[in-house]
C-alpha cells in the first residue's frame, strides 16, 4: 500500500483515500477478486485505476458507453497515467495509437465494449499484450442489460475463465438480486471478497410529482435553477429534441443528446457539458453514466425511469462535489404502462421479467411514498436512516388514510377470479360494469360486483398503483399481466393488518386528463406485449425486420381476438397459409400457454378454411364406420390426402364420390360423407 498511497498523491492529487477506497485498492493489489458497490462520486474508478499503476501486465476495462470510456481516458491522460479505449468510436489514428502503446508496453489501462469480447481475436490480443486484470465498471449491467439488447454481458465470465485472471466489479447501485446475479454471471457463483458503502447522498433533495402538463412543469423547474447546470432525462429521443428547444425558447442554454446521434454530434455535446457552465443536457439514459462533472446542480426526469436502481444512478449524477443539489421526477398512468410493456416485450426469462415487474413496484413505492422518501430509498437497499428533511415529503407531509377496505375489496376481486385478470377487468367488476367479458365469465354474480362504486375508474387505477407500490400485488408476466398476490397482501386480506394509502394520489384521478389512447384495451395490452416479443425474437433469429414476421395490425387482432386454435389463427388478418404453417404455432403457444395439439400435416394444410371443419366431420364418419354400420366388418379406411379432396371437391353424389374414392370405399362411406357435405 505504500507505493498505492504515494501514487494516490503524485498522480491524482488526493492526500487521503475516501472512505471504503483503502480496503477496496488493497484486495485488487493483492490479486482477490471483488465486487464493490459504492455511491455514486464515492471514487469507483480510483478503486482499479490505481492498482493498473502499481502492478505489472495491462488492466483491462469493460465499460458500457464511448462516452464515458473517452472520459476517463481523457481524465487518466490528464495526469500523465497511460491509457487508451478501442471503440466503434474511434478513428484510425485512435486505434493505430492504441495498439502502438500496447506494442510498445507503455499502456496500463485499456478500455473496451463488452461488444468487443464477441470478436474472434480479442482473447488473443488480450493474452498477448500480458491482461492480468479484467475490471468490470458500471457492473449492474450485467442483469440490466445482459438479457435483453447487449447479451455480451453474459460473456465476461466467459472471458475471465478462458484467461485464468483476477476480476474486479465495480457499481454503484445494486439490491441483493442484482448482486447475486453479478455473482453468478462474473465468477461462477463463487463469492468474491465484498464492499458494500452506504448508498445516502444527504445533499441531493428528492422530489416527485404526478405529471400534469409536463413540459411545463420541467419548464418552471429549470426557471428556478436559471443558470445553473442540469440534464433532464426523457423516455425517448423525440422527447429530448422537443424538450431542448422549448427550454432554448424560454431562454436557457440547452442542447439534446441520445444514442440515435451521429457519434461527432454526441461528442460535441459531451464536451460542451464538460467545459460549459449553465449548461442544460436534454438526454435519454445514453448519457451520464459515470460523467464525472461534480457541479451538476440539478437531475429532472420527464418520464418516470426503469427502476429504482436506475433512478438511483441518474440522479447520483448531481451534486457530486458535495454541494447542495436538486431532483424532481415526474409520473404518470402511461409511464407505468410504458415501464410494463417494455419488460414484458424483452427476451429475458420470466423469472427475470417477474423480478424486473417487482422492481418497477418497488420504484412506484418510492413515487407513492407516504412519509420520507429518503427512508424508503435506503430501505430498498438494505439501509435504515431517519427521516431526512431533504425531500418532498419531509417539507410538506401528505394527507394519508386508512385505505384498508378499498384494499381488501380489489384483493378479494383478484381471488375470487382466480388471480387470472388485469386492473381493467377487476375495476369493471368492482365498479358493477356488467361487460360482455363480465357477464361471459358470469363475474357479474361474484359477492364483489359493484362493491366499489365510490371510487371512479380513474380512481381505482389510483388504488392498484399503490397496492402496487406497497408490492401487495404485481403483474403475472406468464398470465400476460395478470396480477397476482403476494404474500404482504395476506393479512390485509383476512383483516389481520391495515393500510394508510394517499388521498391526494386518488382524489387528482378523479379530475385527471383521459390517458393516452393506447393500440388496444388496457386488458389486452400485456398479451401485446407478449406476442411482439415473440415476434422480435422469431426476427432475430431469422435476422428479418420485425414486420416481416407480423405487422402490429396483425398481432393486435390476435391480442383482441385470442385464438387458440390453428383454425381460429389462420381467420387471423395477416395470417396467410406460408405464415400460420411457419410462425402460429410458436404465438399460439404464446396466446394459449400450451403448444397446440398434434395435427395431420393434411389437416394443417386445410386451417381456417370451411373445408378444414368439413374434414374433421369426414373424418368422424369414417371412424364410425371403421368396421361397416354393424361394427364386425374388416377394418378400412380413406387416407388422410383423400378425406382432404373430399372435404375440398365436395362431390354432389355417389357417383362422384366413387371417382374419388373407388367402388369398395363409396359403398362403405359414400352416404355417410354425402350426409356429412349435405350439412354443410
Amino acid at each position: 500500500m505504500p507505493q498505492a498511497r504515494a501514487l494516490l498523491s503524485s498522480i491524482f492529487g488526493f492526500n487521503e483515500f475516501r472512505p471504503g477506497q483503502a480496503e477496496i485498492v488493497d484486495a485488487v493489489m493483492a490479486g482477490r477478486n471483488a465486487l464493490a458497490i459504492m455511491p455514486t462520486g464515492g471514487g469507483k474508478s480510483l478503486c482499479f485505476q490505481l492498482p493498473a499503476l502499481c502492478r505489472e501486465g495491462v488492466t483491462v476495462v469493460i465499460s458500457p458507453l464511448i462516452a464515458l470510456m473517452r472520459d476517463q481516458v481523457r481524465a487518466l491522460r490528464e495526469v500523465g497515467v497511460e491509457a487508451g479505449a478501442l471503440t466503434s468510436g474511434n478513428t484510425d489514428e485512435e486505434t493505430a495509437e492504441v495498439f502502438a502503446a500496447l506494442d510498445a508496453g507503455r499502456l496500463k489501462l485499456l478500455y473496451m465494449a463488452p461488444e468487443r469480447l464477441a470478436s474472434g481475436g480479442t482473447q488473443a490480443l488480450l493474452r498477448r499484450i500480458g491482461t492480468t486484470l479484467i475490471a468490470v465498471d458500471e457492473a449492474h449491467c450485467v442483469s440490466q442489460w445482459g438479457h435483453d439488447f447487449r447479451p455480451d454481458y453474459l460473456r465476461i465470465g466467459e472471458l475471465r475463465r478462458a484467461l485464468g485472471i483476477q476480476l474486479a466489479a465495480f457499481t454503484a447501485t445494486a439490491d441483493e438480486e442484482t448482486r447475486a446475479e453479478i455473482v453468478t454471471r462474473l465468477f461462477d457463483g463463487i463469492q468474491p471478497e465484498t464492499f458494500l458503502r452506504g448508498f445516502d447522498r444527504p445533499n441531493i433533495h428528492l422530489a416527485f410529482e404526478g405529471k400534469d402538463t409536463p413540459r411545463r412543469q420541467i419548464l418552471d423547474f429549470a426557471a428556478a435553477r436559471k443558470g445553473q447546470s442540469g440534464i433532464v432525462y426523457c423516455g425517448t429521443r423525440a422527447k429530448t429534441e422537443t424538450l431542448a428547444g422549448a427550454l432554448r425558447d424560454a431562454g436557457h442554454v440547452a442542447c439534446h443528446y441520445h444514442g440515435g446521434m451521429e457519434s461527432e454530434a454526441r461528442r460535441v455535446v459531451e464536451g460542451r457539458f464538460q467545459q460549459e457552465d449553465g449548461l442544460i443536457v436534454v438526454a435519454t439514459v445514453a448519457f451520464g453514466m459515470g460523467v464525472d462533472k461534480p457541479d451538476i446542480r440539478w437531475v429532472a426526469h420527464a418520464d418516470l425511469p426503469k427502476s429504482i436502481e436506475a433512478y438511483y444512478q441518474e440522479i447520483g449524477r448531481a451534486g457530486r462535489d458535495g454541494a447542495p443539489a436538486e431532483t424532481l421526477t415526474l409520473f404518470g398512468p402511461d409511464d407505468i404502462r410504458l415501464r410494463r410493456s417494455q419488460i414484458d416485450e424483452g427476451l429475458a426469462p420470466p423469472e427475470r421479467r417477474a423480478a424486473d415487474h417487482a422492481r418497477l413496484n418497488a420504484l412506484l413505492g418510492l413515487a407513492e411514498a407516504l412519509r420520507c422518501r429518503r427512508q424508503v430509498l435506503l430501505g430498498y437497499f438494505g439501509e435504515t436512516s431517519d427521516a431526512c428533511g431533504q425531500c418532498d415529503l419531509c417539507d410538506t407531509p401528505v394527507d394519508v388514510f386508512d385505505g384498508t377496505e378499498a384494499v381488501r375489496k380489489a384483493l378479494s376481486a383478484i381471488l375470487r377470479t382466480g388471480e387470472y385478470f388485469g386492473a381493467g377487468h377487476l375495476i369493471d367488476i368492482l365498479t358493477g360494469n356488467a361487460t360482455d367479458k363480465v357477464k361471459q365469465r358470469g363475474h357479474d354474480a361474484l359477492p364483489t360486483f359493484g362493491v366499489g362504486k365510490e371510487f371512479d375508474r380513474r380512481q381505482w387505477q389510483a388504488i392498484f398503483r399503490q397496492m402496487m407500490g406497497h408490492d401487495l400485488v404485481r403483474p403475472d408476466a406468464e398470465r400476460h399481466g395478470a396480477l397476482r398476490m403476494t404474500q404482504e397482501a395476506r393479512p390485509i386480506l383476512r383483516d389481520e393488518a391495515r393500510i394508510e394509502l394517499r388521498r391526494d394520489t386518488i382524489t387528482k384521478a378523479k379530475g385527471a386528463r383521459p390517458a393516452v389512447k393506447m393500440l388496444v384495451s388496457e386488458e389486452d395490452a400485456p398479451l401485446l406485449s407478449a406476442l411482439k416479443a415473440k415476434r422480435r425474437a422469431l426476427a432475430e433469429d431469422a435476422r428479418l425486420p420485425a414486420y416481416m414476421i407480423f405487422n402490429d395490425k396483425t398481432l393486435i387482432e390476435m391480442a383482441e381476438t385470442r385464438p387458440l386454435t390453428r383454425d381460429q389463427m389462420a381467420r387471423i388478418g395477416g395470417v396467410g397459409a406460408t405464415k400460420l404453417e411457419r410462425y402460429g404455432d410458436a404465438f399460439l403457444t404464446v396466446i394459449a400457454g400450451e403448444v397446440p395439439g398434434d395435427e395431420h400435416p393434411m389437416r394443417r394444410k386445410l386451417s381456417g378454411r370451411d373445408a378444414g371443419t368439413v374434414y374433421d366431420r369426414l373424418m368422424q364418419a369414417q371412424a364410425d364406420l371403421l368396421r361397416g354400420d354393424d361394427g364386425t366388418g374388416k377394418p378400412m379406411s380413406c387416407t388422410a390426402a383423400l378425406v382432404a379432396k373430399v372435404a375440398q371437391v365436395k362431390p354432389r353424389d355417389l357417383g362422384g364420390m366413387e371417382r374419388l374414392l373407388g367402388d369398395r370405399r363409396t359403398e362403405r362411406f359414400g352416404p355417410a360423407f354425402l350426409d356429412v357435405l349435405q350439412q354443410d
